[in-house]
């Protein structure tokens, strides 16, 4: 019997992105500017299969080639016919909807592999069985020999991603530990290069390591990049070991990606310099004309079609400072974007609010934008609620950043039925389903607002000038001057990323999460929502409610084995957990129960009546500590807080281990996402909608593809043959 962990139950929800009344409210022009971006998201999306584990790639083709030939409905006939349940082949499409839905057969949130819930035997005949086997039977069968065995192991090191000995990751060859990740590292930062968009594969060569790092761009030969003094390819010595930097990782799709912007028509000249400085990095692999394309991007203020792509988040690198592909098309809520436009409006009086002294805060708060988004196109591994970009700390801290809070995400993502709400008092849950959504909207909106767009970073720039003054700023903890410990600030090419590294992306939730707590307590910030009165005051306890229960959830997503966490939101959360506990005075309440089914349970309990003192006097004290590590680049003991309170034992006042069997045994899976396709038509843009369904889904991508299907599998299938010898 496998674990239920490691595959998606039959029953798991599956909804549609509903953007139909946005779409149709856009002119000619804006309907094929999203087009042709969201064309270039989803071949770059395709990235995400080669990023995520050495099978994925491959398991993609197998089932592209299968549904392209007959569709989910065709083939049950196909699959009853082959010996296969009706409940064995609804386990297939969940399985084949998952692969698509997270990009990669490990899901997007929480790191875990999923595997079909049937017997390979059973896949196998319905493979062997199906129109694509029969028309090509020795095509499918390699394909079939190439895939079977991985997609189906669940060894040790393969149940989770990560680096070494605790995972699986194709951003490092097999071969590869922390300690290569750590001297990569130094060399980037040594030749000014972001981490953002390579690989790093290690070979042995003569007894002597050797490494390549691999930049992701349409040319594969070195050559000059216009604005570039001089090219960033070839091999240099560093502390007596050789590295080679190379172009050319996933070549063909990002020459996909940069001719899709190439068709896409700007609306203004922001736009069409964003376009074409993000064409010039997928082309030659430039993370710095990323970075121009992002200064024009947060240039563009208030357009009705949004967008971003590139390699943006860095959660799933073991090392955590490259990105994955990421890209996403959406169109303004106007109504919804009036209320985050207000909190903007707000942010400079409410800043200050923070418990940190001023000198930690940026010297001016860039007003950026903040719009509420129906997502039409959002490829990559998953979806998230909300967005604060770009992640380069040099542009969000001097020169400004968006933010986005996606509605059409919001709406289906987080209804709950009363049935399935665990670890809750039943007075709460009627409360809970009420108000979970509008206190998730706020929690949203101040997280990436005040929580990603607030504090600042200790910087000395390459000739030696500080962004703050030494001699006056002092430890808030301590009181001491920054000046006595001289580690503690950033240096030239140093950033919140390389400098955390392996806790950096959890950090920083944690502490955006913070900020939402804290802030979300003032009455000028629920008035902005719309709450006021009891109203606000429940919106304020189901907020801090939420985050008591998402930390206990946030038990699924720790690896005891490794003791790793593999998510770096739930771990955040699971922090936030241990202070509240540790604030005592009964503010949070955590014990262990007997379910009525006879099962091992849990209840969560909050005192609404001690959120505005214990609670916001213990959030005051530790968001603290967490931004002054942060600005004074204090890894060391930003390490010790963070892992401190990461810590999942069967000691102290609480058994997590025991409660996270609990929580595993309650589990709901999370939901998945149906996304339309848009296809020209003439002069026009049609915009192609499926139902919420595993069948639904599975024919978004198989249409999503369709004209040049065979050739774009083609491709994946070299890339990942090229790379095979690299992963054992």
């Amino acid at each position: 019997m496998v674990d239920s962990q490691y595959y998606l139950p039959n029953d798991i929800g599956v909804s549609a992105l509903d953007c139909g009344e946005a779409f149709r409210l856009l002119s000619p022009q804006e309907k094929m500017y999203a087009h042709y971006l969201s064309r270039a998201a989803w071949y770059g999306g395709l990235a995400v299969l080669l990023q995520t584990s050495p099978e994925s790639a491959n398991i993609f083709v197998l089932l592209q080639k299968i549904f392209r030939k007959q569709t989910p409905a065709q083939l049950e006939q196909v699959a009853t016919a082959a010996g296969l349940s009706a409940e064995e082949y609804q386990a297939f499409l969940v399985y084949a909807a998952g692969l698509y839905a997270n990009m990669g057969n490990y899901k997007s949130f929480g790191d875990t592999k999923f595997i079909p819930n049937l017997p390979k035997e059973k896949l196998e005949a319905l493979m062997k069985a199906s129109q694509a086997f029969q028309e090509q039977p020795a095509e499918m069968e390699a394909l079939w020999d190439s895939c079977s065995c991985p997609l189906f192991s669940l060894e040790d090191k393969q149940k989770q991603l990560g680096l070494g000995d605790k995972g699986i990751t194709t951003y490092f060859s097999g071969n590869c530990c922390l300690e290569d990740a750590e001297l990569a590292q130094k060399f980037l930062d040594s030749k000014k290069l972001s981490a953002y968009n390579t690989r790093l594969f290690k070979r042995d060569n003569g007894g002597k390591a050797c490494y390549e790092v691999r930049l992701a761009s349409a040319v594969q030969k070195d050559c000059a990049v216009d604005g570039e003094c001089e090219s960033c390819c070839g091999s240099f010595s560093f502390e007596d070991k050789e590295f080679t930097v190379k172009r050319g990782d996933y070549a063909s799709l990002m020459e996909k990606v940069s001719c899709s912007l190439k068709q896409a028509y700007a609306a203004n000249e922001n736009q069409r310099k964003m376009l074409e400085e993000y064409r010039r990095s997928f082309t030659f692999g430039s993370v710095d004309a990323h970075k121009e394309g992002s200064r024009y991007w947060i240039k563009d203020k208030g357009p009705i079609v949004e967008s971003y792509i590139g390699f943006i988040e860095s959660y799933r690198d073991p090392f955590g400072s490259r990105g994955e592909f990421e890209g996403f098309v959406a169109v303004v809520n106007k109504a919804m974007s009036e209320r985050f436009a207000k909190l903007v409006g707000s942010a400079e009086v409410l800043l200050p609010e923070l418990p940190w002294p001023r000198e930690f805060e940026k010297d001016t708060f860039l007003k950026p934008d903040f719009t509420s988004l129906d997502v039409l196109t959002f490829a990559g591994s998953g979806i998230p609620a909300g967005i604060n970009i770009p992640n380069y700390d040099d542009i969000r801290q001097s020169e400004g950043f968006k933010n986005v809070s996606l509605g059409n995400v919001l709406a289906v993502a987080y209804a709950t039925q009363k049935e399935k709400l665990t670890f809750l008092e039943e007075e709460d849950k009627d409360l809970f389903i009420k108000w979970k959504g509008p206190s998730f909207e706020v929690q949203v909106g101040l997280h990436e607002l005040l929580g990603h767009g607030s504090g600042k970073l200790f910087v000395q720039d390459d000739k030696g000038k500080f962004n703050f003054d030494k001699s006056k700023v002092t430890n808030p903890e301590t009181g001491e001057p920054v000046s006595l410990f001289l580690h503690l600030w950033y240096r030239g090419s140093e950033t919140w990323d390389s400098k955390f590294s392996t806790i950096a992306s959890s950090y920083e939730e944690c502490r955006a999460e913070c900020v939402g707590l804290y802030l979300c307590l003032k009455n000028q910030v629920l008035s902005i929502f719309g709450h006021d009165g009891q109203d606000a005051e429940d919106v304020v306890y189901v907020n801090w409610l939420s985050m008591v229960r998402a930390g206990l959830l946030g038990l699924e997503f720790y690896t005891p084995e490794s003791k790793s966490w593999r998510q770096a939101h739930m771990q955040a959360r699971f922090v936030i957990l241990r202070v509240l506990l540790e604030a005592g005075e009964g503010l949070v309440g955590l014990e262990e129960v007997t379910g009525q089914d006879g099962k091992p349970d849990a209840r969560i309990t909050l005192d609404r009546s001690k959120i505005h003192t214990v609670g916001k006097n213990a959030i005051h004290r530790f968001l603290c500590k967490l931004q002054v590590l942060k600005s004074t680049a204090d890894v060391e003991g930003g390490r010790a807080l963070y892992d401190g309170y990461s810590t999942v034992s069967d000691s102290g006042a609480h058994n997590f281990l025991r409660l996270r069997e609990t929580v595993l045994l309650r589990k709901e899976a999370r939901k998945m996402f149906v996304q339309a396709n848009t296809r020209v038509s003439g002069d026009s843009v049609e915009l192609v909608e499926y139902e919420g369904s595993a069948a639904g889904l599975i024919q978004s991508f198989t249409e999503r593809f369709q004209d040049e299907a065979e050739q774009l599998e083609a491709d994946l299938l070299e890339m990942n043959r090229r790379d095979a010898p690299c992963w054992c």
